[in-house]
């Protein structure tokens, strides 16, 4: 499968894609995706290096997998096509800046795109899946490939603000230098996690906003 990262990724990340794992990985999603219906389409799975660069990368938002239902899933985290209804998830993480910004506004589109070409970097652990399995593509090699952006991330960046949502993502905290960066954790925007109170208060998104402009870094427009 031909890889097409974005530019400022190429270098850094080149090692890592012709290692024998990531070639092994590669002929698996191809075969995957010639034989069963998978998501993202094959063109968007690196979407999420396509829209935040490297240089303007200010955040990182760790998710697992990507959504497995018919056109939702567009290759960034959280995030669903213009057309598509907007999961409860997501709906739970504007609801949580609605109230951390004291707003009444409920975005139509939950499309993320207007995120990561801000500088968020919507990574999934896995960046594929089969339709209507979850979980389909896990332990084939993404999680390796994914582990070492993070590491590079931490390496190769200073003042990156990484947002850990669940105990999955939390443990991706031992890849990252909490010396050069700012980490924040909380519970899953998940109803299950948000309806325990595990989610809604975390104010991540103002506090965000607050690391950056210290650092005399634009904000996020969040809305």
């Amino acid at each position: 499968m031909e890889i097409n990262l974005n530019s400022s990724w190429q270098s850094l990340l080149n090692e890592e894609i012709n290692q024998l794992y990531f070639i092994e990985l590669m002929n698996s999603v191809e075969d995957e995706y010639s034989k069963n219906s998978c998501f993202p389409p094959k063109e968007l799975i690196f979407s999420a290096f396509d829209y935040c660069s490297f240089d303007d990368l200010k955040v990182v938002i760790i998710g697992q997998d990507p959504y497995h239902g018919e056109g939702e899933a567009n290759g960034l985290c959280f995030s669903v096509n213009d057309s598509v209804k907007i999961p409860p998830s997501l709906k739970n993480i504007f609801r949580e800046i609605n109230l951390d910004f004291d707003a009444l506004l409920m975005p139509t589109s939950g499309n993320l795109e207007r995120w990561a070409k801000q500088g968020v970097l919507l990574l999934n652990a896995t960046l594929s899946v089969r339709a209507n399995a979850a979980g389909s593509h896990q332990k084939q090699g993404w999680e390796d490939f994914t582990n070492q952006v993070i590491k590079t991330l931490s390496a190769e960046k200073s003042n990156v603000i990484f947002l850990l949502w669940g105990s999955f993502a939390k443990h991706k905290i031992k890849l990252i230098d909490t010396e050069k960066h700012t980490v924040l954790e909380s519970g899953h925007p998940s109803p299950m996690s948000a309806n325990r109170g595990y989610w809604f208060g975390n104010k991540h998104f103002s506090k965000t906003n607050a690391v950056l402009t210290s650092f005399g870094v634009s904000p996020i427009r969040w809305g």
